[in-house]
């Protein structure tokens, strides 16, 4: 049967999502946080340091709302065969330490890209008591092998990297068991630790979660451009353009904006692996 088409439009929801201060730790752990310095970045890694606040880093919303819920029926494909494309968040408070949110998904659309189809999906998360919005998402995924079915494509924005030099370089060495620290926050796809799962998708080895990537490129940044601020954070974009292998370094480049930055994120070969960055602080 392949991808079901059918789906685009349709909205699912609201389920609740409910999360505490230790699942907001370990996020923070499984992107790296304390990872060099245990006693660096204790209000994203621990609770009760004297004097220190928690803080719940903004891309922790993005698991939270994103793996949950009812089964995606998609149709009939070979889910080793589906990566990720591109993410994009934008927060409307920071994320409190513990709570519950209403959330809702919807397939926006599929785009025919001729060796694959791209899907996007929304999601939006409304705390469940108040009923105020707090975050919403957008994520894209590329299916091998369901192109062909026609549409007119999509143009992609623009976005240049500046021909200076970036105002901020900051790197990251990324542990060999990244992954299986990562995949503990909710994201168990079998891609990032099966060998024979990746075996299907083409990869020699498990490979990092794209979301991991991600969410360690934003804690630089945030540690870069706001001194550990997550209330300065009001979103983040990004297109996933290589695999991370667990182990690699990965190197953001930053340049400032009036909005916050432009970025980019290499592996230690130079490599570009998140590229169209845009960081927004307020």
């Amino acid at each position: 049967m392949g991808l079901d088409h059918n789906i685009i439009g349709q909205t699912e929801g609201p389920w609740t999502a409910s999360w505490t201060a230790d699942d907001a730790l370990l996020y923070a752990v499984g992107i790296g946080a304390g990872q060099q310095d245990p006693t660096a970045e204790l209000a994203f890694t621990t609770e009760n340091t004297a004097d220190v606040t928690q803080q719940v880093l903004p891309t922790f919303g993005i698991p939270l709302v994103q793996f949950g819920g009812p089964p995606r029926q998609w149709g009939d494909f070979d889910p080793a065969l589906l990566v990720h494309a591109e993410q994009a968040l934008a927060l409307h408070r920071p994320i409190p330490p513990a709570g519950t949110v209403k959330v809702r998904r919807t397939v926006t659309e599929i785009e025919d890209k001729g060796k694959g189809a791209l899907v996007a999906i929304e999601y939006t998360a409304d705390d469940a008591e108040s009923g105020e919005h707090l975050l919403s998402t957008r994520t894209s995924v590329f299916i091998k092998g369901e192109g062909g079915f026609g549409g007119e494509r999509k143009a992609s924005h623009k976005w240049t990297a500046p021909e200076r030099e970036p105002d901020v370089v900051a790197r990251f060495p990324t542990a060999v068991n990244q992954a299986l620290v990562y995949r503990l926050t909710g994201d168990r796809n079998p891609l990032h630790s099966d060998p024979a799962f990746a075996a299907r998708g083409g990869f020699e080895r498990p490979i990092l979660h794209g979301l991991a990537t991600y969410g360690i490129t934003a804690r630089l940044l945030i540690n870069e451009l706001t001194g550990g601020d997550v209330s300065r954070v009001s979103g983040m974009d990004g297109r996933f353009t290589k695999p991370v292998l667990p182990g690699a370094e990965l190197i953001v480049h930053a340049w400032l904006t009036e909005r916050g930055a432009l970025f980019q994120t290499r592996d230690g070969d130079g490599d570009v692996v998140l590229d169209r960055g845009a960081f927004f602080v307020k």
